[in-house]
């Protein structure tokens, strides 16, 4: 299930794909889209997971992260967040991906 998070660049093709589960990020990812993407889902959920496959979705998905903690402290929210490895079948291949588990915690 692809939800309103969804993000398009400027020539219309998707690089931040939002499900019910997993804010997939590439290296063509705009960060700010994808930073509205986790604060949007951060908000409504207080949770989200965000995986990126290769340096350059790493990348694009760690200045992400930082961007959304500033759209977020407008709200008075905070994020931390835990990174691990996790193997994904794309295309009948098993690829390492490297996911993010964001969480809020309690500003001071």
């Amino acid at each position: 299930m692809t939800d309103q998070y969804n993000a398009t660049n400027n020539h219309g093709d998707e690089h931040v794909e939002v499900t019910a589960d997993v804010i997939k990020v590439s290296a063509k990812s705009r960060s700010t889209a994808v930073a509205g993407a986790i604060a949007g889902v951060i908000r409504e959920r207080g949770t989200a997971e965000v995986q990126a496959i290769g340096a350059g979705a790493v990348n694009q998905a760690v200045k992400a992260l930082a961007i959304a903690r500033g759209y977020l402290e407008r709200d008075s929210l905070d994020i931390v967040f835990l990174p691990y490895f996790t193997e994904v079948d794309i295309d009948g291949q098993e690829r390492t991906a490297v996911r993010f588990q964001v969480e809020t915690r309690k500003t001071a």
